[in-house]
């Protein structure tokens, strides 16, 4: 079952995960932002790893596969938050994933899901996209939440490119939640060691930053902006607890099953901007997290 402590686990991990997305989101600089919170997150994965075991040598292979796609997947992301606004493209990159991971695990790890999981996993996904759907003239919204870019005065681009943006992000949370849900199981249960060695290759993603704009510009918002630099290394913290619950999950639970469940942390999202950020949340939204809650309860049956 995927409720219990299994369950109850990923759900907190949704939580964490909404929370860190939305300190990224708030910081205006997102690549920046990105670029401190995948230095916190490789510091604390270098000392664990320099004090733990080599993970198992038949999972390497993921560990090396995993952590490249994560840095492609962390360009996708502030990519996407660019381009259209944090309730949008959230949705729908968290959204598209499960019924990915389920085809994905389906194919290569040869698991098998009965037809509740399945109504649950395309109940959570459909609920989690349309809660993106309901929009009003996008550019304004975009504009009032702040998404314009990461620097004012950068346009906003039109909802195509966003959506766009938005899909190919699921799809790389897809491909690497498959990778990792593999590569997990073949560590012997040695979550925290996959986890930790995984996590090294965040270190590419500041190092990509200094080539785009210089070490001048990674190193100059301590001093002028040093609330930002902590909340995206709060940010980076979070999300290893986020994500490190996730791993541990699919060692035993169905990758899709995980996956869902991890996205209701678009729920999350909404409760957080109701009751934190003043944003108006119509029925529609309540309805289709209705549904995201239902599929998870289909999850655990």
């Amino acid at each position: 079952m995927m409720f219990g402590y299994t369950g109850g686990a990923v759900l907190l991990a949704a939580l964490l995960h909404a929370s860190w997305n939305a300190m990224l989101h708030g910081n205006r600089d997102r690549l920046l932002s990105m670029a401190w919170m995948s230095i916190a997150i490789a510091a604390v994965s270098t000392a664990v790893a320099a004090s733990a075991p080599l993970p198992n040598i038949a999972a390497w292979p993921y560990i090396v596969a995993s952590g490249l796609i994560h840095v492609v997947y962390n360009a996708s992301l502030v990519y996407s938050y660019r381009r259209g606004d944090l309730t949008q493209a959230y949705p729908i990159a968290r959204g598209s994933s499960p019924l990915l991971v389920t085809l994905g695990a389906a194919v290569f790890a040869h698991e098998e899901i009965g037809p509740l999981r399945l109504l649950g996993i395309v109940m959570v996904s459909g609920g989690i996209i349309a809660l993106a759907l309901p929009r009003r003239a996008y550019a304004a919204s975009a504009r009032k939440s702040g998404a314009v870019g990461d620097r004012a005065g950068e346009p906003v681009r039109g909802p195509r490119i966003a959506l766009l943006a938005a899909f190919a992000t699921g799809a790389l949370i897809a491909v690497y939640t498959v990778i990792d849900g593999i590569g997990v199981r073949l560590s012997d249960g040695q979550a925290l060691r996959y986890i930790a060695w995984m996590f090294l290759f965040y270190w590419l993603t500041p190092l990509l930053f200094i080539a785009t704009r210089g070490v001048r510009a990674l190193v100059e918002p301590v001093r002028a902006a040093p609330s930002a630099i902590f909340s995206s290394i709060a940010g980076g913290l979070v999300s290893i607890g986020a994500y490190g619950i996730v791993i541990w999950a699919m060692q035993w639970g169905e990758m899709g099953a995980v996956s869902a469940l991890r996205e209701t942390s678009v729920v999350f999202a909404l409760l957080i901007g109701r009751a934190f950020l003043g944003e108006t949340v119509s029925g529609q939204r309540w309805i289709a997290c209705l549904v995201v809650a239902a599929g998870a309860i289909c999850l655990g049956l």
